[in-house]
């Protein structure tokens, strides 16, 4: 078989299309999450309300990707991305034009069924084409475009909101994610190792129920669904915090705090090298003890502390997640498209759930309440690693 090799020109371009990709995904996803505020006043809704603007989306997309990833094995890997990217990019600018609440739930939740096929598919096509010593380092790349992608995303809603208003923001992210959709369809390589099959549901359905019974896959999903519910609730609220005494900052300096997700485009690719040359078992705690430090240094009063926590929080979630995802394509022998979509499946019904849960510990308990949601879920998290680096080590003596 013929793989893509880090140092080829295939492989760089398979990276910039899909980091563009990912960041065209995760620049529509989150695009909202800055403006709950703003909605919260237009519309009248509590924070849990407002929510529901990114949460719908989420679940929208988890189950979408179940079906998404078994239509590529019949369809093709590359044109169900390229269709499902641009149809999102159209589908944000309608969104701009709603009048109501409920209009604009309605907008999001067809854009999370459209934007399943990039995540659905793209840990499908990086398997299959990118040679195994090289996968760490280009799952952590595709994963660095969706951080530059929420980062982006929150930074252009922030500061068109201020100077405007929330629906010239939406536009602005639309017009960015049709020309990175432009950039995907015209560098990503075609896949050379994809055999397509008939599309079967029965089939389907027995694929997915085989890879739930895999303890490790199902400890993998775990970790995904409590690394996203954590992330998602802290970002879903520091802003309620912020744009309220005695921080009352701007929406576009809230926007800018964004910009450490910086740290996610770093982290991702030099954990992913870190997993590959040490092992995922040990990176894997590591990312989790510096998600819990992060999330704790928020509660401090200082705006500064507040930010190297959130930083810290982001550079670990980030390792973490790229750990995690990389580890599926490792331990999954069959049906790859259909593994990496149950983790996603239960990776953003974890940013829903959590995300919106998340606003009854706001709303009841303040910040700190957010805060000790999330170190539950984190050491849930960690209880799960442990119990799957056991099982790993039993098989592997099991085998030997």
């Amino acid at each position: 078989m013929s793989y893509l090799e880090q140092g080829t020109s295939g492989f760089r371009k398979a990276n910039l299309a899909l980091f563009a990709g990912g960041l065209n995904t995760f620049a529509i996803l989150y695009s909202t999450q800055p403006l709950m505020p703003e909605f919260s006043k237009e519309f009248h809704i509590s924070p849990t309300v407002a929510s529901l603007s990114l949460s719908v989306t989420t679940i929208a997309l988890a189950i979408s990707m179940l079906l998404v990833g078994s239509l590529s094995e019949a369809w093709g890997r590359k044109s169900v991305m390229t269709i499902a990217l641009f149809a999102a990019s159209i589908l944000v600018v309608f969104t701009a034009f709603s009048t109501n609440f409920h209009m604009l739930l309605l907008f999001r939740i067809l854009q999370g069924v459209v934007l399943a096929g990039l995540p659905a598919i793209a840990m499908a096509y990086l398997g299959e084409e990118v040679n195994p010593t090289s996968l760490g380092v280009a799952m952590g790349l595709y994963i660095s475009g969706n951080s530059i992608g929420g980062m982006g995303g929150r930074i252009i809603t922030g500061m068109l909101t201020d100077f405007f208003n929330w629906h010239v923001a939406m536009v602005g992210i639309g017009v960015v994610s049709i020309i990175a959709s432009l950039l995907f369809w015209r560098m990503l390589p075609k896949s050379e190792n994809f055999h397509p099959r008939k599309l079967e549901l029965t089939t389907m359905l027995q694929s997915l129920a085989s890879h739930c019974k895999d303890t490790r896959l199902l400890c993998l999903y775990g970790i995904g669904f409590l690394l996203m519910g954590s992330f998602v609730t802290l970002f879903n609220y520091i802003g309620y915090q912020l744009t309220e005494p005695p921080y009352s900052l701007s929406q576009t300096l809230v926007g800018w705090i964004f910009i450490v997700y910086i740290v996610g485009t770093f982290s991702s690719t030099w954990m992913g090298r870190l997993a590959d040359r040490y092992g995922r078992r040990k990176v894997l705690w590591i990312a989790l003890l510096i998600i819990f430090v992060g999330a704790c240094l928020t509660l401090v009063a200082s705006l500064l502390v507040k930010v190297v926590g959130i930083a810290l929080f982001t550079f670990g979630f980030f390792g973490g997640h790229s750990i995690a995802s990389s580890w599926i394509g490792r331990i999954a022998t069959h049906d790859k498209a259909q593994a990496s979509s149950l983790y996603l499946f239960f990776y953003y019904v974890g940013s829903s759930v959590g995300g919106t849960f998340g606003g009854t510990f706001w709303s009841s308990y303040g910040w700190s309440g957010v805060v000790g949601m999330i170190a539950c879920f984190l050491i849930a998290a960690l209880l799960l690693s442990i119990c799957l680096s056991s099982i790993s080590k039993k098989r592997l003596l099991a085998t030997t």
